[in-house]
């Protein structure tokens, strides 16, 4: 086991070598994630328009289901997955299973309930407040969904930032349908969790630097949009 001191050297090496190893891992991690929330938004962000600005028999039950859906353990989704992806499952002449594909799907089960609550609460908000004026505008269903969302897009930014730490914090999912196979399937999470029971904290350490420096850079930059935003007509 590496003393702290060490392994805090060793890892900043890691980082300032351009260690290919590690930054393999970083870039699999991100376009893992990245593809899984572009998806969970090009499926929520509708879901949760379209909740938003109706009413419907079970509304109600919809909006619980969906909530619920937010804290669906990640080992759940997880086995989900991994029975749909299997040779004996459904979707197993895909073959996708222990391939980032597979951990895309995990990450997008994951994310979309998210995104689909979030925007929801948000669209609904701002649909309250318009939906007099869009009455009284003629305006289109198509086109109030579409100026709601582009009136809410500083406050949807901030949704998919949600289900970017989200996803990209993940670890149980991605593991099962992935199987942490280096070169191939390791991920960030992953890839710390084993090295650090191997007892490589350099490795680990530096992994864990690049995921706070994700962190700070995504916030940034959509705090940075939202003080850029200026506000939207409503129409």
């Amino acid at each position: 086991m590496q003393d702290f001191a060490g392994a805090f050297t060793l890892a900043f090496s890691l980082l300032a070598s351009f260690d290919a190893d590690l930054y393999e891992i970083v870039g699999l991690s991100l376009q893992v994630t990245l593809s899984a929330v572009l998806i969970a938004a090009l499926i929520g962000l509708p879901v949760g328009a379209l909740i938003a600005t109706t009413r419907f028999p079970g509304r109600g039950l919809v909006i619980v289901v969906l909530n619920t859906l937010m804290g669906l353990p990640p080992v759940v989704i997880g086995l989900l997955v991994y029975m749909a992806l299997s040779n004996a499952g459904p979707l197993g002449v895909l073959r996708l299973l222990y391939t980032p594909g597979a951990m895309i799907i995990a990450q997008a089960l994951l994310v979309t309930p998210i995104v689909a609550a979030l925007s929801r609460q948000v669209i609904e908000d701002r649909h309250g407040e318009c939906a007099e004026l869009f009455r009284s505008m003629v305006v289109s269903w198509g086109r109030a969904i579409a100026t709601l969302l582009w009136d809410a897009r500083a406050a949807l930014l901030t949704v998919a930032l949600a289900g970017f730490g989200r996803a990209i914090a993940e670890v149980g999912a991605v593991i099962i349908v992935g199987g942490n196979i280096n070169h191939v399937t390791r991920v960030m999470t992953t890839a710390i969790a084993l090295e650090t029971s191997k007892g490589d904290l350099a490795l680990a350490l530096a992994l864990g630097i690049v995921l706070l420096i994700v962190a700070i850079a995504v916030n940034g930059a959509v705090s940075a949009l939202r003080a850029g935003t200026v506000p939207a007509s409503h129409v």
